[in-house]
């Protein structure tokens, strides 16, 4: 049996005053641990990445998993608490936007609050990667799996494209410490096969998005900037598909379309481009 997600906080506390500093909320309920784990369906086959540990309430339940399990921490003191309480933990100490992540096929995490639209870029472009378990802001997680039309913005519509993204448990503030001003939301992303076009269709949303308030026959007149990026594709090849097209939707701004609307568009253009040989 471990410490426990309390002894752990407390423990941590006491070597460093302000745990604010941090930037992070401790997990302290043990039912909200459960239902991480879960959700997390470990197997002693699995690698899982943890972002962000902090005194080690999930690495202890992920540890207990026998799963192996990398953990990432960007604090030297809060490394040096999780050494001397995790002797076998394999933990790298660094900036987990910077630093070099192993191959693993799980990423389950109580991630910091500020750095999740990074991460979440990171996490989708690391192609080992299968299953995600999160722990985010609801705000951020209503933009990540875009459960309402208000919801549509860059984030949630190109993650859509490659992952299923599933609201889970709703966390109140008092389930960490210190206690944040907004609810949580545990949120899972389970990788499935992408579409055709997909990669013209996130660069197009991305640009649509940059200026949600134009009509996109406006912003997106112009070529992505790393439209070179998708085989076939350069600027002027853009410019002319683009040109040659007749869409109605292009009199609409970004947040009035929906998933298939971005595809049928990457599609028209992939079709205009080929006819123009």
């Amino acid at each position: 049996m471990g410490h426990g997600a309390r002894v752990l906080i407390d423990r941590l506390r006491m070597r460093k005053d302000n745990v604010k500093a941090l930037g992070q909320h401790f997990l302290n309920n043990e039912e909200i641990l459960d239902e991480t784990m879960r959700l997390a369906e470990i197997s002693p086959d699995d690698h899982v990445i943890e972002i962000g540990p902090g005194p080690g309430v999930l690495t202890e339940r992920l540890l207990e998993s026998g799963c192996a399990l990398t953990s990432i921490e960007i604090d030297t003191e809060v490394c040096e608490f999780l050494r001397d309480n995790f002797p076998t933990l394999d933990l790298i100490e660094g900036d987990a936007l910077q630093v070099n992540w192993p191959k693993a096929n799980k990423v389950v995490a109580n991630i910091p609050y500020q750095i999740s639209s990074p991460l979440i870029d990171i996490i989708t472009r690391n192609h080992s990667i299968e299953y995600v378990v999160l722990l985010v802001q609801e705000e951020f997680a209503e933009r990540l799996v875009v459960e309402w039309e208000s919801d549509r913005g860059s984030l949630g519509m190109c993650t859509m494209l490659d992952w299923d993204c599933t609201f889970e448990m709703r966390v109140g503030p008092h389930c960490f410490t210190p206690s944040p001003q907004v609810h949580s939301r545990l949120v899972t992303m389970r990788r499935k096969d992408s579409p055709a076009n997909s990669k013209l269709a996130k660069l197009l949303i991305r640009q649509g998005f940059a200026e949600r308030r134009k009509k996109l026959r406006n912003t997106l007149s112009k070529a992505p900037k790393r439209i070179a990026r998708v085989s076939g594709w350069h600027a002027k090849a853009y410019r002319d598909a683009m040109q040659s097209i007749d869409w109605d939707l292009l009199e609409e701004r970004p947040e009035d379309l929906d998933i298939e609307d971005w595809l049928d568009l990457a599609r028209l253009l992939e079709d205009a481009r080929q006819a123009m040989g």
